[in-house]
């Protein structure tokens, strides 16, 4: 049986019209005529031996040699957008480390991460933020090149992401010094008597939270919620009432005094992870990192 040779510029036209499900559109992106594509199309098509697109109205479905194909296209792609960044890293006098965070993640979480690489003079470190979908996609994307979280990735056996538990971090209330006499009250009537400062319901550490109450039998007083772990430590600083958060978040606030830890909230942890991808060309910043995080709370 004679080897197939694949046209990868081939293989990328037939990308972009799987992309956009039709061949005009497909066209007017890759600024080429509709005819002049089709032909391409065809030609890939014939190399392959299979259909790759049926029509369906105005546009173009994928076959399931179509489908596997575009998985193959993506992986073909993607490795060489991998090697292209390395390489171009590896060329240049500092590396450079793409950090994905999630929006709500504790600052001072990111910055302990990031500790050993702060004020290298030989590594440029890119932070960006946003919501965790966006992240994934940037990072299957090789836009960064890991991505810090404190939500699981939904994973099957397809998918690509690679999860490090990198801490728990214990839950606590935290709030104003309190009035004289009123130190070491019970938790339970801390959580039945005082304004309550917590995440938003969509989290897992308010599911935690209220799980905990409702086994405790105490409706608990919300003062305020906030999806940003910074919100929640300028509320409590303000006076709101009193946070449920991981004391890391308001480490600097603790060790001066103008926060304190109330009480601690046993059995609820919030836990931290790094996600990255298999990588044939991984960023060595990253293992680097991993690797001093593991040995700093091992």
């Amino acid at each position: 049986m004679s080897a197939v040779w694949l046209n990868l510029h081939h293989l990328r036209l037939f990308r972009a019209v799987a992309r956009d499900s039709t061949l005009t559109g497909a066209a007017r992106t890759l600024n080429l005529s509709q005819s002049a594509l089709s032909s391409q199309i065809k030609t890939l098509e014939a190399s392959l031996g299979h259909d790759l697109f049926e029509r369906r109205g105005r546009g173009l479905v994928l076959t399931e040699a179509g489908r596997i194909a575009l998985d193959h296209a993506e992986a073909i792609f993607r490795t060489a957008d991998d090697l292209t960044a390395t390489l171009s890293n590896a060329g240049s006098g500092r590396k450079a480390l793409r950090v994905g965070a999630l929006a709500t993640l504790s600052r001072n979480f990111q910055i302990g991460f990031l500790e050993p690489l702060i004020g290298r003079s030989d590594v440029e470190v890119v932070l960006r933020s946003g919501a965790q979908a966006d992240l994934l996609r940037a990072l299957e994307a090789l836009s960064v090149d890991v991505v810090l979280t404190n939500l699981v990735p939904a994973r099957d056996a397809s998918s690509p992401y690679l999860v490090h538990s990198l801490s728990e971090q214990p839950v606590s209330l935290i709030g104003l010094p309190p009035a004289s006499g009123s130190a070491d009250r019970p938790l339970a009537e801390l959580l039945a008597d005082e304004p309550l400062i917590l995440p938003t319901p969509e989290s897992a550490l308010r599911a935690s939270f209220d799980a905990l109450v409702e086994q405790m039998g105490i409706p608990a007083k919300i003062a305020a919620e906030a999806d940003d772990m910074a919100m929640l430590r300028l509320l409590a600083r303000a006076g709101a009432g009193i946070a449920v958060i991981p004391p890391i978040v308001v480490r600097d606030e603790l060790s001066t005094g103008m926060l304190v830890e109330l009480g601690r909230l046993g059995g609820i942890k919030e836990e931290f992870f790094a996600v990255t991808l298999h990588r044939r060309f991984p960023n060595p910043l990253v293992a680097e990192l991993l690797q001093t995080f593991r040995n700093r709370t091992d």
